[in-house]
């Protein structure tokens, strides 16, 4: 039998058996999964258990716990690679016990035990792995120079097989001031959670070609990498001079709206009563504990009705601030400062009905006339927003209900906009977007 010794213990993980599950045990004690909601694909860092360990039990926490075989994709830090290897041991050695190979489906990449000599990108994960999911085999598979379709396959191939799961090991931007570290931590969320990987190079991430590969997985199966957690390791250490970015998604299938809808509907409704009562009380709402997915970006429009009658709508068209403040924001104005209303008052809020509406990014509608764009739109599907220079004007979903014929409702929003109904340019501007709604 062959077994892989571990060569980072004491270093990045206690060696001591009590000592680490100790630790492990403490980092499960402080997480949780907020959702209830298990997936097969999960990004986690590999740091120091002290900088990063914490995110990265929570990130295994949303991983299936049906798990049987793990494929943990990880960079290669020290011997160059060109695609894909992995390994011909049978085990892996931790204090927690050993992880055995599926050497099965291992034997199908390219065997190269010397890469995995000095490297702690993928051991970093094993004592977790072993703490979480006891029995479960891994493949381990370390890359160099590839390409990210690669990963994309591989998870492809066994997308159907629910008791195999994937662990993308990777950290986030190294060795900047701390101020800049948020800010391209930031940008490269984004970019995660919008599927916008065209731009997301290298120096984002040590592990870029992992992460490509699973969001690239996601885009083309419609998938949503949500959020669990970023943080960096100046806020384990202090020292914000030389910072280390890391982050933790896990893959929902769906649409990241339809995954709040389904267990966070709750609290968006409460959520949006707290705002308009601090309104009541000339205080500001500050919402300390949420869901991290309320972290990403997001636009939403409030809608206050009584008795079925509209009391104020507000919303954003484009994310372009986290979920959870768009939502205290667009509550309060739809309560206050609706330029159609007299602001809400306290009374009236006993018989206000709130829904919520969560806008999927506008996709831009080409069309050649007037006639071309009332055949791509939707009906009772799309949400469409009109431009044309200084003229805008938008319309949810939910508006088809009173105008269901295609031609009243794009006059209307014409109207809306400021123009005349049968107002048609070669600037006229179309986009449609999906909405969520929440009551």
């Amino acid at each position: 039998m062959s077994i892989k010794t571990n060569n980072v213990a004491g270093r990045f993980y206690p060696e001591d058996r009590q000592e680490l599950f100790d630790m492990i045990d403490e980092f499960y004690a402080k997480t949780k999964n907020s959702s209830n909601y298990y997936s097969r694909a999960i990004i986690v860092p590999h740091a120091g258990y002290i900088f990063s360990g914490e995110l990265a039990a929570n990130g295994y926490r949303y991983l299936n716990p049906e798990s049987e075989t793990i494929f943990i994709f990880a960079p290669s830090h020290y011997a160059r690679l060109y695609g894909c290897v992995s390994c011909s041991y049978d085990e892996f050695e931790t204090p927690l016990g050993n992880c055995i190979v599926n050497n099965e489906l291992a034997k199908d990449f390219e065997i190269n035990n010397q890469a995995f000599e000095q490297e702690h990108s993928i051991e970093v994960q094993l004592p977790l792995i072993k703490y979480f999911f006891k029995d479960a085999k891994i493949v381990p598979v370390l890359y160099g120079c590839t390409d990210y379709k690669k990963i994309t396959e591989i998870i492809k191939k066994y997308q159907n097989n629910n008791n195999i799961s994937f662990v993308i090991s990777s950290d986030l931007s190294h060795f900047y001031p701390e101020r800049d570290c948020n800010k391209i931590d930031r940008y490269s969320a984004q970019l995660i959670e919008t599927g916008d990987i065209k731009n997301f190079e290298s120096e984002l991430a040590c592990g870029a070609v992992g992460i490509c590969g699973l969001v690239n997985f996601a885009n083309e199966n419609n998938y949503s990498l949500i959020r669990i957690g970023l943080t960096n390791s100046a806020a384990k250490t202090g020292d914000s001079s030389r910072v280390v970015g890391y982050g933790s998604w896990f893959l929902y299938k769906g649409e990241k709206n339809q995954y709040i809808k389904e267990y966070f509907s709750d609290f968006v409704i409460e959520t949006c009563k707290k705002s308009i009562i601090s309104g009541f009380q000339l205080g500001d709402l500050n919402t300390k504990e949420y869901p991290c997915v309320f972290e990403e970006s997001g636009a939403c429009f409030v809608t206050l009705e009584i008795n079925g009658h509209l009391r104020g709508c507000i919303g954003s068209i484009i994310a372009h601030k986290p979920l959870i403040d768009d939502l205290i924001i667009n509550a309060h104005s739809a309560a206050f400062r609706d330029p159609r209303f007299t602001p809400l008052t306290q009374q009236e809020f006993e018989h206000t009905d709130i829904s919520v509406s969560l806008l999927s990014a506008p996709e831009k509608i080409e069309f050649d006339g007037e006639e071309d764009l009332l055949d791509k739109i939707k009906p009772f599907e799309d949400g469409i927003i009109i431009r044309d220079g200084n003229y805008q004007a938008v319309y949810l979903p939910i508006v088809w209900e009173q105008l269901p014929d295609k031609r009243e409702f794009l006059n209307s929003l014409k109207i809306k906009a400021g123009l005349p109904e049968n107002y048609f340019s070669e600037t006229l501007q179309a986009f449609r977007f999906k909405a969520t709604k929440i009551n």
